[in-house]
């Protein structure tokens, strides 16, 4: 194994539990009656935000570690539909988690031909999605989305390494101008293109 997998492994794996562990947190918090309320994503309301977030940083972040096809049944699937979305949601978080515990899965890529992509790099982009989505769903439901200093700043590198990328395909918008005595979390979202004081 090389240094740069053992600095993934030792870097993001801990980025990626501290931030599973507060999007359940926030999920299992999301209001039954807000499910029809807008997000910072313009394009999402709760529903539609919390079926993105369960789908891929739960279940795709599952079958990326182990090298498998997500079932397409899952792709079109209304997760909200079971009143228990949360806790099911914790669960496949944590399975999740677990399925990249593991040194040897860090290592190669994942996926073939022009779009496989090195794993640590899959992980370290599912991570800061599972940050970014998660704290969405907080805000569009009176949450506050809480990181460590040490995790808040591993989202905030990566947003910087990986801004242009995103913009290409839509996924950020344009920076958002911010004080510079905002905190480190809230200049990764700005970076991004969120604002950081959006409410409802």
């Amino acid at each position: 194994m090389n240094s740069d997998t053992k600095n993934a492994i030792s870097t993001v794996h801990p980025a990626m539990r501290e931030c599973a562990a507060e999007a359940a947190r926030i999920a299992g918090a999301v209001p039954a009656d807000r499910l029809a309320a807008p997000t910072p994503s313009a394009e999402w309301d709760v529903r539609a935000l919390v079926n993105h977030l369960v789908l891929y940083t739960s279940h795709g972040l599952e079958h990326r570690a182990l090298r498998t096809e997500m079932p397409e049944a899952l792709t079109t699937r209304d997760f909200t539909v079971d009143a228990d979305w949360p806790e099911r949601y914790r669960v496949a978080l944590d399975r999740a988690v677990d399925a990249w515990a593991p040194p040897a899965v860090w290592e190669g890529a994942i996926g073939e031909g022009a779009g496989a992509t090195p794993a640590t790099t899959v992980a370290t982009l599912m991570t800061l999605e599972m940050a970014l989505h998660g704290w969405e769903l907080a805000r569009a439901t009176g949450q506050e989305f809480r990181l460590s200093e040490e995790t808040a700043a591993f989202v905030l590198g990566v947003v910087d390494e990986y801004a242009e990328m995103y913009r290409q395909y839509d996924g950020f918008g344009d920076p958002v101008p911010v004080p510079g005595t905002t905190g480190t979390f809230d200049r990764a979202l700005a970076a991004s293109g969120r604002n950081p004081l959006w409410t409802v």
